[in-house]
């Protein structure tokens, strides 16, 4: 009855607990194939906010170079501008040249022919992300062009699905290595010797360097071509090495070598050392009163506590640069590295990625560590409660900076809720909000836990397994001893005959029983070790089982790990989308160049009220542009004639940005006719147009009439 009853629950619970990891895994991989399955090609975090020509503009006469002004600084390449005449060949003259600030240049050849030209851009923003576009403009008059214009899909396919699945295994293998190793230092100091929990920390690790040296090789591709078959060029590669990316991720690799050491010295003289000063200790205290003259810790006059002290201060600090390095490798590679405030940024980005480390590599370690550790090293209840404070601190510091952060980027109200890096940020901030809840319950859970109700079930659980491993062993010798004794009576009898022939079927079935006896007792032998281990993982349970409270703690932590991988990937999303400030900003200068190209001219329709006091102002600016503009006013009569007015005035305001009024006070040119060059529009937007005229000394009006400008 024992032996039937004790695999079952074995099998019960190994069942359990592989079924929890198997769901947690099939969650990551759902999370990760949604992911890639709903995302675009990744967004451009520089955004295209102006040309000359404009797009869709039509010129006079050929320009003599193309200009392109994007929101922050971008790196170029030789190809990276080309400019197609109407049959689809080259006309511009190679390498883009930097203009100053944010716009670049790439000069044309002369003698173009009327036509519609097609201008093409492949650039790497500052946060090194690919980004890509085309526009179109017309020398005379527009034209039919063989050139389709679409947008490269830079940063898509296989090769941009790879890049992101690669970032996305790199960010969870930062977060086990970085996590885990703070919570056996600063938790759980005899952790550094439980198999699963050394497992999850190299796992970390490798999982980190593996991601590191398939991004690096991806690189050149990803930004570029997009093809599989360039992901092994050396030479795109060696051109990697010479960005700001491709040395983020050298840095990378160079301080996973360091952590390397790092872990070795964690699990091998560390562990050690910590096994020996628990067995000094439990020596200690069963000697009698005669070797209470040392205190245990003095060992051949060396102090053992003090030497494991230095040796964990040594491993803080050595742990705490390499973890702010690697930090830094994504701090000054992305999107804190460009921006408004980057100098501010990259230190709150670097505290923001150990905090979300600590927080989860802890989780994850605790996870493994309720499930997977023997029931001989089981965590105890204080190394639960000093991850909760832990926790509390890292979850205080993810706030505060990601406050900051969100402000940073976002920008506006706006942004947060109309753009989809905004609508991503408030899917993570519920995804925390709903962390910090689960969490919650597991502080209830651990204020709760208590080290008797295992005690207790240890004593158990032994006398429990002592009674069930004694019936197979029992059952083991009733099966030999009738085994054996068949075998010698049959021996013996054959080896009475005077036959030869009998005496070699005797020898022959001599040896088969013995081969017979072999067989028979590996797989006795076997079975017998299936049903030790079957008892040993049912003692486990047990002894896991035996502080509800402590069953309690491992629910709500599985729950806890279930929405971090969620949390994770959105995460990976976030730092590859476009920031809402950059979309904005991107979005208001496409309307802009959408809604008018070309001189802007407007008739405003005025009555001074007096005698006379009737008629029309038409405004013409030219070309309507941020920067310099001729601006012309022409006053008629009702009836169309030229209108003779003392004074014209005109003002430009732009509520939007607080801007204005501007005044401008035009030159009288001939009747009716007011001009003035060099009226100067600071930047794009709808801008407030008012038109003063005076008819008399004593009669005047203004008309107002609002026109996008930029």
């Amino acid at each position: 009855m024992t032996q039937a009853i004790a695999p079952r629950a074995a099998a019960t619970t190994t069942g359990g607990v592989a079924f929890r990891v198997r769901a947690l895994l099939l969650l990551l991989l759902a999370v990760i194939g949604a992911v890639l399955a709903g995302a675009a090609p990744a967004s451009a975090h520089a955004a295209l906010t102006g040309s000359d020509p404009q797009q869709g503009a039509v010129v006079g006469r050929a320009p003599t170079q193309v200009s392109l002004t994007f929101s922050e600084k971008v790196a170029m390449s030789d190809n990276s501008v080309r400019v197609l005449d109407p049959k689809g060949k080259r006309v511009d003259a190679g390498k883009a040249t930097d203009l100053g600030g944010t716009t670049y240049g790439v000069k044309l050849h002369s003698g173009l022919p009327d036509g519609t030209f097609t201008v093409t851009y492949q650039v790497v923003s500052a946060d090194s992300h690919p980004v890509s576009g085309a526009f179109t403009f017309s020398i005379g008059a527009p034209s039919q062009t063989s050139v389709a214009l679409s947008d490269p899909a830079v940063g898509g396919g296989v090769v941009g699905a790879l890049y992101g699945v690669g970032r996305y295994v790199s960010y969870a293998g930062f977060i086990l290595l970085v996590g885990g190793a703070a919570f056996v230092l600063a938790c759980w100091q005899r952790g550094a010797g439980v198999r699963p929990v050394q497992r999850l920390v190299v796992s970390g690790w490798l999982a980190l360097t593996g991601a590191t040296l398939a991004l690096l090789l991806l690189r050149g591709s990803y930004v570029g071509s997009g093809k599989v078959g360039d992901i092994f060029d050396l030479t795109l590669l060696g051109q990697v090495l010479q960005t700001k990316a491709g040395a983020a991720l050298v840095s990378r690799l160079l301080l996973l070598a360091a952590g390397a050491l790092f872990i070795a010295v964690l699990f091998g003289a560390y562990a050690r050392r910590d096994e020996a000063d628990a067995t000094d200790k439990g020596d200690a205290s069963g000697r009698s009163d005669a070797s209470d003259k040392g205190d245990g810790s003095d060992k051949g006059g060396v102090d053992v506590d003090a030497e494991k002290r230095d040796l964990t201060f040594g491993l803080a600090i050595g742990g705490a640069v390499v973890a702010a390095g690697l930090a830094a490798s994504w701090a000054m590679a992305e999107h804190a590295s460009t921006g408004i405030q980057a100098g501010l940024a990259m230190p709150v980005d670097v505290l923001h990625l150990l905090a979300v480390a600590v927080w989860l590599g802890g989780l994850s370690t605790l996870l493994v560590a309720l499930f997977r550790a023997p029931a001989e090293t089981q965590i105890d209840a204080v190394a639960v409660r000093r991850f909760s404070r832990l926790a509390f601190g890292s979850v205080t510091v993810l706030a505060a900076t990601g406050i900051y952060q969100s402000w940073r980027q976002v920008g506006s109200w706006s942004a947060l809720t109309g753009t989809w890096y905004g609508q991503l940020l408030l899917i993570k901030i519920g995804l925390v909000a709903v962390l910090v809840g689960i969490a919650w319950i597991s502080r209830r859970w651990t204020a709760q836990l208590s080290e008797a109700p295992q005690a207790k079930a240890l004593a158990t659980a032994g006398a429990t397994v002592g009674t069930t491993a004694g019936a197979p062993a029992l059952a083991e010798l009733r099966t030999k001893q009738p085994t054996k004794v068949p075998a010698n009576s049959r021996d013996s009898s054959s080896g009475g005959s005077d036959s030869r022939n009998a005496d070699s079927r005797d020898s022959n079935s001599g040896h088969s029983n013995s081969r017979d006896s072999h067989s028979g007792d590996s797989r006795r032998a076997a079975q017998l070790a299936r049903q030790q281990a079957a008892v040993a993982t049912t003692r486990q349970k047990r002894l896991r089982d035996a502080d509800p409270a402590r069953a309690g703690l491992r629910r709500s932590v599985l729950a806890e790990a279930g929405v971090a991988v969620v949390l994770l990937a959105v995460t990976t999303v976030l730092t590859s989308t476009e920031p809402g400030r950059t979309e904005e900003a991107a979005q208001q200068a496409t309307s802009s160049s959408s809604q008018r190209s070309g001189p802007l001219s407007l008739k405003l329709p005025f009555d001074t009220g007096g005698q006379d006091g009737k008629g029309t102002a038409e405004v013409t600016l030219d070309p309507a542009r941020v920067g310099g503009n001729e601006m012309h006013v022409f006053v008629e009569r009702p009836n169309g004639k030229a209108f003779d007015v003392p004074e014209v005035k005109v003002a430009f305001t732009l509520e939007a940005k607080k801007i204005g009024p501007l005044p401008v006070t035009p030159d009288r040119i001939a009747t009716g006719h007011w001009s003035a060059i060099g009226v100067q529009i600071p930047m794009a937007g709808d801008w407030e147009i008012a038109v003063t005229v005076r008819t008399s000394d004593i009669d005047q009006t203004t008309v107002t009439k609002n026109a996008k400008i930029g």
